[in-house]
């Protein structure tokens, strides 16, 4: 079975990408073939990159970046929850893909992203970092406003068309994931 990652991927205190994750995980589970699961990485407790050999050599001496290098090798794809913050995605995400090289290529990636402009210049920065790991990111991308998502920020109430939009990221995202496997074996 195919299983892909929703990462969630700010660790500010009082965020609201877990709800928004946890929102996308309702949805998703719904699917049939296909088995979604989130990852937090304010769960994972990773530091600032600090592993001494470049993480594409594949020696990690640290037990956290073992750990996490295993939780991102057990997945077919990821789905990314992103805020944008300063036009840019949070450290928090960027740090999470430095951290492990191997474990991440050959896989497909899809973004929700939220913010003021949706996330929109988050998402493309991170895609650019996807495409460096070989991970394959897809067309489709939903982007979440404030306020028109957010009427009373931070209460999370999507617009209408927010589920026919998601279903579309994941019905790429399955099928790029599904294909890649071939890649990998």
């Amino acid at each position: 079975m195919t299983k892909i990652a929703i990462i969630v991927g700010s660790t500010r205190p009082g965020r609201i990408g877990r709800v928004v994750a946890d929102w996308v995980h309702q949805l998703a589970s719904k699917r049939v073939g296909v088995e979604y699961e989130i990852v937090d990485l304010a769960d994972q407790n990773l530091p600032l990159y600090d592993e001494e050999v470049p993480a594409a050599v594949g020696r990690y001496a640290g037990e956290r970046t073992k750990r996490w290098a295993e939780v991102v090798g057990r997945y077919d794809g990821y789905l990314v929850v992103t805020p944008e913050y300063n036009h840019a995605p949070p450290a928090a995400v960027k740090n999470a893909f430095d951290f492990v090289y191997a474990e991440w290529q050959n896989k497909a990636i899809g973004f929700v992203g939220y913010g003021a402009a949706g996330g929109a210049r988050s998402v493309e920065h991170l895609k650019l970092v996807a495409v460096e790991l070989s991970i394959a990111p897809v067309a489709a991308q939903l982007g979440l406003l404030i306020p028109g998502d957010f009427p009373n920020y931070p209460e999370f109430a999507p617009l209408e068309n927010r589920e026919a939009e998601l279903e579309r990221v994941l019905d790429q995202l399955e099928s790029w994931a599904q294909a890649l496997a071939a890649v990998r074996a």
